[in-house]
């Protein structure tokens, strides 16, 4: 339970930075989005998305993330500098809130990596 505790507890800090960065508190989706945007990173101007571009980037977002523990990886970049990722093995089969906490974990990994969070928007 330890771990769940301090999961949690890294995730409301993570919240709380994105809710004084732009004064809403986020769900798991739209950190995935925003992270898509920011890996891709020529749509920083962009305002407006079709729901294939979200749906893109949302994949861009989880491959990334998951690459940092091996299940993806880079195989390059498109005309349109999109990356594309190669699976290496198979992803853990879990519940819906076990897969919430999977992606949730990665999603802090990741900004611990990088520093501030959202610091492109």
């Amino acid at each position: 339970m330890e771990a769940q505790d301090d999961l949690q507890s890294r995730w409301w800090k993570l919240e709380s930075n994105f809710f004084e960065k732009f004064n809403k508190k986020p769900d798991v989706e739209t950190i995935l989005f925003l992270i898509g945007i920011q890996e891709i990173g020529n749509f920083s101007s962009q305002k407006k998305f079709t729901k294939e571009q979200k749906q893109d980037l949302m994949h861009v977002a989880v491959c990334t993330l998951l690459s940092q523990s091996g299940y993806y990886e880079l195989e390059g970049y498109d005309e349109d500098k999109w990356p594309h990722f190669k699976q290496l093995k198979d992803l853990p089969q879990y519940n819906m809130a076990e897969q919430e906490n999977f992606l949730k974990d990665h999603i802090l990994l990741y900004f611990e990596g990088i520093g501030e969070p959202f610091k492109n928007f």
